[in-house]
């Protein structure tokens, strides 16, 4: 750890690390978690990796995210001269609601954020990037999940939080992993892990609701039926099975994970659950990156912005919107501690073993 940012890698990548190899061209894969407005920690470091570290690349780096992971990827991946990712970061910060929204109203103010930074030319940009390859992840429902009603689908997290708590394996009757994947590549890394998974060829054309679908959270949003190109079925947000991305890696290369916390919750269920940690073996060549937790301590209410702002706030979007500021302003150094880090060389004695997070 260095000043106000941690840094955790695997057993292949911290040897990496330490013998000085670790840069751009190491880099196979960069992963985005789910969280809601949690990421908002991380505009300073998104924006240094995707100008000034990767500028070029000799072969296809793989961004793999879930939920606002996906979003975040679907802005940088546009190209930050486009402006995209800062009209994303604008048009999250100020949505608004109702004192007490419904999953339609929600839907239809995300979307408004989704208007606000990716239009056609936007999305044809996607894909045409030259070296970086979007993938996004959705859980496809089974059984009460592909229905709308609140008084179905409540009871059905319970249920699906208890077959968690006993085994995350349980979840496959619930949920299938489905993995939107930029046609030009398709990602070797993705190994089986016991999921079932869909792939299913990602483009301008279905890159809209493959989002949609990658972010709508169960009661919160409206999901997501029938997404072109995908297996018919109601689709929903992907960190049900993949919160923090504990996938099957099988890239050659790194995996560079730009986190807004220091550890790994492999599903969105075990966020309660201290004790489920992430596969050792998928967390070899992982890279993790995140603000530490003396520097989290330090923040506006000494915490990173989350979901239960919309109820701290209810009623005070303004106050909302100025924390979140707030917040955003004291986070942007992290990006050019990073770069520092990696120029000079001190991320060789920063980086600290990821085992056991």
């Amino acid at each position: 750890m260095t000043g106000d940012l941690a840094v955790l890698a695997g057993p292949t990548a911290l040897e990496v690390i330490r013998d000085g190899g670790f840069g751009p061209d190491s880099v196979d894969v960069i992963a985005g978690a789910a969280g809601g407005p949690k990421w908002l920690v991380l505009g300073g470091l998104d924006r240094a990796v995707f100008s000034s570290w990767f500028t070029a690349s000799s072969h296809p780096v793989f961004l793999i995210g879930s939920s606002i992971g996906s979003w975040r990827f679907a802005a940088l991946a546009q190209g930050l001269e486009r402006g995209a990712y800062d009209s994303f970061e604008t048009a999250y910060i100020h949505q608004r609601y109702s004192p007490s929204p419904d999953a339609s109203e929600v839907t239809r103010v995300t979307r408004g954020i989704m208007d606000a930074f990716l239009d056609d030319a936007g999305a044809h940009a996607v894909f045409e990037h030259p070296f970086f390859r979007l993938n996004l992840l959705s859980a496809r429902c089974r059984g009460p999940f592909a229905r709308e009603d609140r008084y179905v689908l409540a009871p059905a997290l319970l249920l699906a939080a208890t077959a968690n708590a006993l085994d995350r394996r349980f979840l496959r009757m619930f949920f299938s992993r489905t993995l939107f994947s930029d046609a030009r590549d398709f990602p070797s890394f993705f190994g089986e892990d016991g999921f079932p998974l869909q792939r299913v060829s990602l483009g301008p054309a279905n890159l809209r609701t493959a989002l949609l679908a990658s972010g709508s959270i169960p009661l919160v949003m409206e999901g997501v039926r029938d997404p072109l190109g995908a297996k018919p079925g109601m689709y929903r947000d992907g960190g049900l099975i993949d919160y923090h991305l504990d996938l099957a890696y099988r890239n050659p290369g790194l995996v560079l994970f730009l986190h807004y916390r220091n550890r790994i919750t492999p599903g969105w269920f075990d966020k309660p659950l201290p004790w489920r940690k992430p596969d050792k073996r998928h967390m070899e060549k992982v890279v993790l990156v995140s603000p530490s937790p003396d520097f989290v301590r330090r923040l506006p209410l000494r915490k990173i912005p989350d979901r239960d702002d919309f109820v701290r706030f209810r009623g005070k979007d303004h106050d909302r919107i100025e924390y979140w500021k707030r917040v955003i302003d004291a986070c942007r150094h992290l990006g050019e501690e990073f770069l520092d880090m990696v120029q000079s060389g001190r991320i060789r004695s920063a980086a600290q073993p990821l085992e056991g997070r």
